[in-house]
């Protein structure tokens, strides 16, 4: 019976919804529960989460505390307009600038939405300080900043452009960790750098202390705006609050979205109380910004971050996992090239078949991420378990046995 519902449901996708998400794994699951790092499909199988939503689900499915807090909101207002005041907005927009660098917040629903609102305020406030021409933003290869035409144009990867052309001007591209590359780049048309601290979707790759130091020099030296995309890496990702921590460095802008609302689609931009002086009433907008519903689930989530020790943990059992991987790539070494990541966002870039493993980790219960053809991405929740990391640990090494010994 439920393979029936499952082909019937499916059939039903392909006809109704324009196919954009490559589902290419056999048996892809039906979602119909989650609890925690465990997900369940229409036929009851239970696997481990380590995709989290592609770094939304911080504390994994159904965290009650988000629960509550949503329900508690719906109960009173669900939506009104930004004409007027809501307390969940401005109790998250508090939260976050208190506990970083940064003023001002601007809310949105997604992260390419808080990066369009970025590049705008880069450009509008650049021009109101050095003149019309400064409008040009410098952004890393590799990089991925959303699939609007101007997030897509300034996301340092053609295969997410092709097809979209004539894309906007104003972007040119540096290589990531590489200073003297974008050094390179600047000229009189520069107004920011955009980067993101570790690279998620072009392959997990955590930026290089002196790179991002190199960079606020390189910023402050010429009246640069010094914007950074935390929208995946952000949010207790890494082990720390925001992954700037790690670095000593702070941006002018940062960008967020993603585990912010623990499931719900929020985003958010903020920045310098100068550099907010860019956008005046009218100049940018969002109608669903700043949701009460959402807001007040963001809350939940910044609550459960700011806890006691749970950023610290984070960081540990993060180093546990990483250290776990490297064991693997000691036992295969000649089918794992390199071991990246910081805190709860890792990769490991296979030479070969990372498709393959991705389907048998599948198969055996364990959900995982795999960018392009071999590099397979863990996004697990920020509390997982030791014991959840090893279970998880078993099903990979079964699986890349299986795929790379012929067993």
């Amino acid at each position: 019976m439920f393979q029936e519902e499952e082909k019937t449901l499916q059939e039903e996708e392909k006809k109704y919804i324009i196919n954009t998400y490559n589902r290419s794994l056999e048996n892809t699951p039906l979602a119909v529960r989650g609890k925690g790092t465990f997900l369940w499909d229409e036929s009851g199988k239970e696997y481990l989460d380590f995709v989290g939503g592609l770094a939304v689900n911080a504390f994994g499915h159904a965290y009650p505390p988000v629960v509550s807090a949503a329900r508690e909101q719906m109960e009173r207002i669900i939506h009104t307009s930004n004409l007027y005041y809501t307390a969940p907005q401005v109790r998250l927009a508090k939260s976050l600038v208190e506990n970083s660098a940064l003023d001002k917040t601007f809310f949105c629903n997604s992260g390419a939405e808080a990066n369009e609102a970025a590049i705008k305020l880069a450009r509008k406030y650049s021009k109101l300080r050095a003149g019309e021409n400064k409008y040009e933003i410098i952004t890393a290869q590799k990089s991925f900043h959303g699939r609007t035409l101007a997030t897509l144009t300034a996301t340092g990867q053609e295969k997410f452009q092709k097809g979209f052309e004539p894309l906007p001007p104003g972007f040119c591209y540096g290589i990531f960790n590489d200073l003297q590359s974008f050094e390179s780049q600047v000229n009189e048309f520069t107004c920011a750098v955009m980067v993101e601290p570790v690279q998620g979707e072009g392959g997990v790759y955590p930026a290089e202390k002196d790179f991002l130091r190199g960079l606020r020099r390189l910023c402050d030296d010429n009246n640069l705006l010094l914007i950074f995309d935390e929208v995946q890496c952000g949010m207790g990702r890494t082990g720390k609050l925001f992954a700037y921590e790690h670095y000593g460095v702070e941006p002018d802008i940062m960008t967020l979205a993603k585990a912010l609302g623990g499931g719900f689609p929020i985003g958010a931009m903020l920045c310098r109380e100068e550099v907010a002086s860019g956008f005046a009433p009218g100049d940018h907008a969002s109608t669903f910004g700043g949701n009460p519903v959402a807001c007040a689930a963001a809350f939940a989530v910044m609550e459960g971050l700011l806890q006691e020790g749970f950023l610290d943990d984070v960081a540990s059992r993060g180093a546990y996992f990483l250290e776990k991987l490297e064991l693997l790539k000691e036992r295969f070494p000649d089918a794992v090239h390199q071991i990246r990541g910081k805190g709860m966002i890792l990769g490991m870039e296979l030479r070969s078949l990372g498709r393959e493993v991705q389907q048998r980790c599948q198969e055996k219960g364990l959900l995982i991420n795999c960018i392009g053809e071999k590099i397979l991405r863990f996004l697990p929740p920020l509390n997982v378990r030791k014991e959840e990391i090893d279970s998880a640990l078993d099903i990979l090494q079964d699986a890349m046995t299986e795929v790379f010994n012929g067993e």
